[in-house]
């Protein structure tokens, strides 16, 4: 079997490291060329800091990405999206952070090569995303509160998962009560009426606890995911990029990916 050659952007931090151990583990893909924009050439493969580098190895090299697995941050992933929307590559987003810019970026560019972008590359996360819906059209009237827990080291709150539970959630309720619902980050004084909560803590080294709340008048409906090990991250991801390779073009979730 030829192996499918992955790009892999922010290879040199904490979750790109673990996506290129992963693929050194599979006997369908490797790592040929990395992104990142801290200068770091001591792994097995040829590591670039910018576009241009990696524009110019592009035009020399026989050696072109199939796909791209991007864990860095926002600034590099608007890098990397140029780069795959220029070479025609498909990729996959897992940066949490981005700005509505980006998003809409991404949401254009789909429209011509295919994007996988998740907050969360989890499959059981993607699940738990369509039980909220169910559960929120069923109990509309309840009142909802997320808390997510992640380490001291995160530089985005709240997090990209909690943010898609919550807008999950308020596409429904605004729906089923035909009225505005609105996410509060972090509360002061009275909770108002059509509020869906939000609270962000971040401290050690914890991977990443949500737990989404609804509130009853006799009762209450509490669902928590935990993640135990980055891995499953970059195991998701790297089935993502297997499944984007079956698309010439278009926006793709993990809610196509589980559907399917």
């Amino acid at each position: 079997m030829k192996k499918k050659k992955v790009l892999v952007s922010g290879c040199n931090g904490h979750m790109g490291r673990i996506v290129c151990s992963l693929i050194a583990q599979t006997d369908d893909m490797e790592v040929v060329a990395g992104f990142d924009l801290v200068e770091d050439t001591s792994g097995s493969f040829p590591v670039f800091n910018s576009y241009v580098s990696l524009h110019d190895w592009s035009a020399d090299s026989t050696i072109m990405p199939d796909v791209i697995i991007d864990f860095s941050s926002p600034d590099a992933t608007k890098t990397i999206l140029q780069y795959a929307y220029a070479h025609e590559i498909p990729i996959v987003i897992a940066t949490t952070g981005l700005s509505e810019a980006t998003m809409q970026e991404i949401k254009d560019m789909s429209e011509e090569i295919p994007i996988f972008q998740s907050p969360n590359m989890s499959i059981q996360v993607a699940l738990i995303t369509e039980l909220l819906k169910e559960i929120a059209w069923t109990i509309p009237k309840a009142e909802v509160e997320i808390t997510e827990t992640h380490h001291n080291r995160k530089k985005d709150a709240p997090s990209g998962t909690a943010k898609m539970f919550a807008s999950a959630i308020k596409s429904v309720l605004d729906n089923a009560n035909d009225a505005e619902n609105t996410i509060i980050y972090g509360r002061e004084g009275k909770r108002q009426e059509h509020e869906i909560g939000m609270c962000s803590k971040r401290g050690g080294n914890i991977v990443g606890t949500h737990t989404i709340e609804f509130f009853s008048p006799f009762e209450t409906l509490e669902i928590t995911h935990t993640a135990h090990s980055r891995e499953l991250f970059a195991d998701g991801a790297i089935h993502a990029a297997r499944y984007i390779l079956n698309f010439a073009s278009g926006l793709l979730t993990m809610d196509d990916l589980v559907n399917d």
